[in-house]
């Protein structure tokens, strides 16, 4: 049986605006999950298990007798972010949308599960994994906790981000390090707070807090090498001072990035002597927390020349491209590719669209079965009949 192109694009894209208009926060997932779950066994899949690492559904698909597992994963979760704009299928939860396109993730993967349930094509048993959470960066660890790897076994792993900025039909992977591990940390100032006509009575944390900020700059400039990439962003800075109170103690809160375990553990390094020697020099004291919550996402070489040769078959060749440099975003993603190899890839969202977690952000459903394809691509080449 051949899949009817045209009738299964518009059931794709009524299944992403009715997403786009019900998302739900990480490990929030119900409906989302629920509505899957249901596809996924309308489609006639061997086996649909839900609650998996929370919200997380995991669909089965066995053909023939091949041996190998290959899995194939998509996103769940949306932002807290208020949606603008004035589409009929914008957000009907207040204050939260798909800004990030995990709706347009969702059911690529599900149009891919229609196409190899109906059409077959393959030789091996195939693992849908909807995961939950992704945004938290806990989804995918979620589901390692909760036996994924030994209940639902696989050899090897793709997925799919959407990519403003580059066109639809254009698609873009690199071997080894293609996103960035991402660090957490908070440091905590302590003084002593008081009327802000007189300072000198106290010793307030503003100040200090101010050069802090500024002096963690140089962590990235004059404390690593410059062969290695890092960031250090701050993006939170909170006092309990008001107009005319100077603040007695300050948080400040932000990430760093980077690709090499090293130099995540420099930038710590770094940022606690800078913290303390801060706080000494404004007679304060400093504490930091500094958490890893995300790894360095590592493409198998081997796979990506896989994915590449998928890609060329399903697009024009010159829009299948090696991505020039690694991205210092990260996804939850790596922590699939720590137990098996596997690949992660971009699509093209539009030149015209706007930014990820931008709150007038729209998936560009002209891509959706670009994604259906690659993946279903991916399970023919590697579980090849014969």
């Amino acid at each position: 049986m051949t899949t009817d192109r045209t009738a299964l694009h518009a059931e794709m894209t009524a299944w992403r605006r009715d997403l786009h208009a019900h998302p739900e926060f990480g490990f929030e997932e119900k409906r989302t999950a629920a509505f899957v779950a249901a596809k996924l066994r309308e489609f006639g899949l061997d086996e649909v298990v839900e609650g998996v690492g929370g919200t997380g559904v995991v669909g089965t698909l066995r053909r023939g007798a091949g041996n190998r597992a290959v899995a194939l994963r998509a996103d769940m979760d949306a932002l807290r972010i208020p949606e603008q704009g004035d589409k009929a299928y914008r957000s009907q939860n207040p204050g939260v949308m798909h800004a990030c396109g995990h709706d347009g993730h969702t059911v690529m993967l599900l149009g891919a599960a229609k196409m190899l349930a109906e059409e077959g094509g393959f030789d091996g048993t195939v693992r849908f994994i909807f995961q939950p959470a992704e945004e938290w960066g806990k989804g995918a660890l979620a589901m390692l906790d909760d036996g994924l790897m030994q209940r639902f076994p696989f050899d090897e792993i793709y997925g799919i981000h959407n990519m403003p900025g580059l066109p639809v039909g254009h698609f873009e992977t690199r071997p080894g390090p293609f996103m960035s591990a991402e660090d957490n940390f908070e440091i905590v100032l302590q003084g002593v707070g008081g009327h802000a006509a007189r300072p000198h009575w106290g010793n307030e944390v503003l100040v200090a807090a101010c050069a802090l900020v500024t002096s963690l700059q140089t962590i990235v400039s004059r404390r690593l090498s410059p062969t290695d990439v890092g960031v250090v962003s701050v993006t939170e800075l909170i006092t309990d001072g008001t107009r005319n109170a100077l603040p007695g103690l300050a948080r400040v809160l932000g990430d760093a990035r980077s690709f090499r375990p090293e130099v995540s553990a420099s930038i710590e390094k770094q940022m606690r002597i800078i913290a303390e020697g801060t706080a000494l020099a404004h007679n304060v004291t400093a504490t930091v927390a500094y958490t890893r919550e995300l790894v360095p996402l590592l493409n198998d070489a081997a796979l990506v020349e896989e994915a590449f040769a998928v890609a060329r078959g399903i697009l024009r060749p010159d829009d299948v491209r090696l991505a020039a440099e690694p991205m210092t975003g990260s996804e939850d993603f790596a922590h699939f590719l720590a137990h098996v190899p596997g690949c992660f890839v971009f699509l093209g969202n539009g030149r015209e669209s706007a930014p990820l977690h931008n709150p007038t952000y729209d998936f560009n459903d002209e891509g959706l079965l670009h994604g259906a394809d690659f993946h279903a691509g991916m399970i023919r080449r590697r579980c090849a009949v014969g």
